[in-house]
């Protein structure tokens, strides 16, 4: 399935002031398969290190951090001549061996050369920093989020209608009437499967979403079981309707008992198609209570983002916005078709990818 990660890495593979890069992001939404699968297509060969399945790997960086003495070693373990630029290295589950990580301060000063890429995840929390040097400033940093919106429409073979939503974005006009209607029902099959790599391609081959939801199940297991205490912050749909409990005839079809809850859903997944576009999401609030979901930097403009579950797009809140700060234009985002009135432009939740 079609990544979005591989065009930030085949930047990263191409700048001259490349480091070595960690791939962040929490477990099971693709960071191992992301990477073999660009080492595959981009390099003559790939030397794969996992820390959890070879713990004794360890050992090794225990008994010394340069390069010079880690690559004939690594080359060894791996049964791959590791060579500059043609070979690319790959630590998994890196924070598992602090030293590895610290030991990527030394591959950039020293032997920029070797093209390493670590994939890890609660790296903020499972680094005991105050023993263990942590490679400030020597290392690149990408966090890969679950996939997103247009992602998804790509794996179920929606090219076609990608490119019509995007062209659509850009020239304020109307999707036709059927596919507006057939990709707002698509945005709701992404509410109910979510963006974990598994889920969908499980929901790409069988259409079961009972299957579906046994897979999320099993992932929010794992997380619980990787996490003692945690504040939650819920990045997947998908996740977030097996945490609800949520039948998916209820979702596909918005029924009435679902009427609580669509606001907040609609909102969950706005904020997870602008995180994986890289915004910082903001909040804002008037003294009076008037309230804007969203407040993000786009174009070098503070861009007011209003989110709706339905068709109804009332919102006195923008209103307040608008005539306090007089933003360039600002964004509703709802059920309805495109098109751009009052300084608003209005997108369908299904196309928020775009922004």
């Amino acid at each position: 399935m079609y990544r979005k990660i591989v065009r930030y890495l085949k930047e990263w593979k191409e700048n001259e002031y490349r480091k070595p890069l960690i791939l962040q992001g929490a477990r099971q939404v693709g960071k191992t398969y992301s990477v073999l699968e660009f080492g595959r297509t981009h390099y003559e060969n790939v030397a794969y290190f996992n820390f959890e399945t070879n713990p004794k790997l360890n050992a090794t960086f225990e008994e010394d951090l340069s390069p010079d003495y880690l690559i004939p070693v690594l080359s060894h373990i791996a049964g791959q001549t590791i060579v500059r630029e043609k070979t690319l290295i790959v630590f998994d589950e890196v924070q598992l061996c602090e030293r590895a990580l610290t030991s990527l301060k030394y591959f950039c000063e020293n032997a920029p050369d070797y093209h390493i890429i670590v994939a890890g995840s609660l790296l903020a929390v499972a680094v005991n920093r105050a023993e263990f040097s942590f490679p400030v400033g020597k290392v690149d940093i990408k966090t890969l989020y679950p996939m997103d919106m247009e992602e998804f429409l790509l794996a179920l073979g929606e090219e076609g209608l990608v490119e019509q939503i995007k062209q659509c974005f850009l020239t304020d006009t109307p999707l036709p009437s059927a596919l507006h209607d057939m990709a707002m029902q698509l945005y709701r099959q992404y509410l109910v499967t979510g963006g974990m790599p598994e889920c969908v391609m499980q929901y790409v081959q069988t259409k079961d979403n009972i299957l579906v939801r046994h897979t999320q199940d099993t992932i929010l297991a794992s997380y619980l079981n990787d996490i003692n205490a945690f504040k939650i912050y819920v990045s997947d749909l998908g996740l977030l309707c097996a945490k609800k409990n949520l039948v998916a005839n209820d979702v596909l079809y918005m029924v009435e008992e679902l009427n609580d809850f669509k606001g907040g859903m609609a909102e969950n997944y706005v904020n997870v198609q602008l995180t994986i576009n890289g915004y910082q999401t903001f909040y804002w609030e008037s003294e009076r209570g008037a309230e804007i979901d969203f407040v993000i930097q786009r174009d070098g403009q503070l861009i007011p983002v209003e989110v709706k579950s339905a068709d109804n797009t009332r919102a006195e809140s923008l209103r307040v916005y608008m005539q306090t700060y007089q933003p360039a234009y600002a964004i509703k985002l709802s059920a309805k078709n495109f098109g751009f009135g009052d300084g608003k432009k209005t997108v369908p939740l299904y196309a928020a990818f775009c922004i």
